[in-house]
């Protein structure tokens, strides 16, 4: 399997030229297309990155979400879930690395064999960046209308944090 990883991408990039010669393609010519191509877009999702960056660290640094956890703690305790998991569970829609920033630090104090640790991990896996995507993706490519894309995304999210949890109450 080391073998195999080593020379993949060499294969293809082979395969690739070739084809290109088969057909009679400017091969050089497709690549410089491709690379402004690139360049162009992701100075068009830059601003989306930046603006992105800057709620989180507003949201993160404003400790709105300690002071919710705050209200939700007597629940959590009743229906068995740990409180330094949700943090995870808020920011996982929004943020990818805000929320393996957290996961690693419930691995580093409790172990990633731990029920939290393994919950953690169901969770990271249950869910996607919804806001982040919505933000980055659509915005670059121009969409406005995000109405019932942010509907379903954040609904598919939490149908995802409940199904973890339920899970890994279940097998853990």
């Amino acid at each position: 399997m080391n073998l195999f990883s080593k020379i993949v991408i060499p294969v293809f990039i082979v395969f690739v030229v070739f084809y290109g010669f088969k057909k009679k393609i400017n091969i050089y010519e497709s690549f410089l297309e491709g690379a402004k191509e690139g360049l162009i877009i992701s100075f068009n999702i830059f601003p989306s990155i930046i603006a992105m960056v800057f709620a989180i660290n507003i949201f993160l640094d404003s400790n709105f979400v300690y002071d919710v956890l705050g209200f939700l703690n007597p629940l959590l305790k009743f229906i068995n879930i740990p409180i330094e998991i949700m943090p995870m569970a808020i920011l996982r829609p929004i943020s990818g690395t805000a929320s393996l920033a957290i996961m690693n630090d419930i691995f580093i104090n409790y172990g990633p064999d731990s029920y939290i640790g393994r919950l953690a991990s169901v969770l990271q896996g249950c869910t996607d960046t919804t806001i982040y995507v919505l933000a980055l993706y659509f915005s670059s490519i121009g969409i406005k209308k995000i109405r019932y894309s942010l509907g379903v995304g954040l609904f598919a999210d939490l149908v995802g944090i409940t199904v973890a949890f339920l899970i890994t109450m279940l097998f853990f």
